[in-house]
């Protein structure tokens, strides 16, 4: 089969090192597993193929450059007409599978038009966008740009509960919208891995994975490491990833005297996730939100695959990945001394550590592979509808 997959989001580099970037490498490596050609479209490369993508057919769709005098979300609507023009010229493809982002409408509207099926992987919807979004113009566009993809999408997956049921609230058919959640690939972390960071010896070190957005909650697990330090002085924090909030937690480490004791790895490749899980002792995943809140825990359960006891909030899909003492902990989101004290428990229990560190990880390496994912989701794709009712075209929009 040949597979058109896109990615038109000018703020998710598919080379990177974003969890969108993994999530892409992720399924680019496990649909072409299978079997099939793949070709990717999209604004932004982000760098060298990563391993196993040197060789797939790119098709960079130009963008324009930011300007003052325009929103950029004026910018990122014009490549709907730049990826709906390259989508014609390299046609037919038999398949038409897009990872969902604000402003892009172009690939379903194509694959609806010309008959081709056609896949909507819906990573985070408008709820979690929302605080981006500036102003009513915008957020009334947004609405529209996924009124559009998702009317014209033959098929509409959702990584998480969360999400579905927000497609679904949105509009979306219950006929097409489709439950896929995320997927590990247990030869990714093989045991003894040697850590690409290691705290001084005689330290115990609490990990995390992930962005540094102030959703993830990593001022609270900040808050909870000086309360471990005030008892328990050979704890550390390893930060992986990076974000908006970075130089706000910067500041707060500083703030709350923990210079010596946060390290900030930044952003790594997905390939080099497992050796820095190697340098942790526990994860957390500290997330805010409400019970029910659309989180597709993707690093939370990379950190169980590599053998971590995870401490997350009970929120979103982290309350049905984490069994409470029996793969790690729950906590309520926000509560800095629920996750001192977790740790703590933690810290002072070695046999229970590895009892929960290889309880999730048997939990998690029995779920499904990248492949079984690609395979089912090929297997959902449908034709998009070619409704007689008109659907507006969201390009036009101009600000206030």
């Amino acid at each position: 089969m040949r597979i058109a997959y896109v990615s038109a989001d000018p703020g998710v580099p598919v080379f990177g090192r974003q969890g969108a970037s993994a999530h892409a490498q992720f399924m680019l490596r496990a649909l072409r597993a299978l079997g099939h050609m793949v070709e990717l479209f999209t604004p932004r490369l982000g760098g060298e193929p990563p391993r196993g993508l040197a060789d797939i057919p790119l098709h960079p769709v130009p963008i324009a450059r930011r300007s003052r005098r325009r929103p950029p979300a004026w910018t990122a609507l014009e490549v709907n007409h730049h990826l709906r023009t390259a989508l014609e010229a390299t046609g037919p493809f038999d398949l038409v599978y897009e990872r969902y982002s604000l402003w892009s409408y172009a690939a379903m509207d194509w694959a609806s038009r010309t008959g081709v099926r056609s896949v909507l992987e819906v990573n985070g919807f408008l709820a979690e966008a929302a605080p981006r979004l500036p102003g009513l113009p915008a957020r009334h566009t947004a609405e529209r740009v996924a009124r559009r993809a998702v009317g014209m999408a033959g098929t509409v997956v959702a990584v998480s509960r969360g999400i579905a049921t927000e497609l679904a609230d949105f509009g979306a058919p219950a006929g097409r919208l489709h439950l896929v959640p995320n997927a590990v690939d247990p030869d990714r972390f093989p045991e003894g891995l040697a850590p690409a960071w290691s705290a001084p010896p005689g330290s115990f070190t609490v990990g995390y994975l992930g962005a540094l957005r102030e959703s993830h909650g990593v001022a609270a697990l900040l808050r909870a490491v000086a309360i471990l330090h005030r008892f328990h002085a050979d704890c550390q924090l390893l930060l992986v990833g990076d974000g908006p909030e970075r130089e706000r937690l910067e500041d707060l480490t500083a703030t709350l005297g923990l210079v010596d004791q946060v390290h900030f790895a930044g952003a790594v490749a997905p390939d080099e996730v497992p050796v820095w899980l190697a340098g942790m002792d526990v994860a957390v995943a500290p997330h805010h939100g409400v019970p029910d809140a659309p989180i597709a825990p993707l690093a939370a359960a990379e950190c169980m695959a590599a053998g971590l006891p995870l401490i997350a909030s009970a929120v979103g899909e982290l309350r049905d990945l984490v069994q409470h003492e029996i793969t790690g902990f729950k906590v309520p989101p926000g509560d800095a001394m629920a996750l001192a004290s977790a740790v703590a428990r933690l810290r002072q229990d070695y046999a229970l550590r590895r009892r929960l560190g290889s309880n999730g990880r048997a939990a998690v390496l029995r779920g499904p592979t990248w492949a079984d994912t690609a395979r089912r989701i090929v297997s959902l794709a449908a034709p998009g509808p070619r409704p007689g009712v008109h659907l507006p075209e969201p390009s036009g929009w101009s600000p206030c």
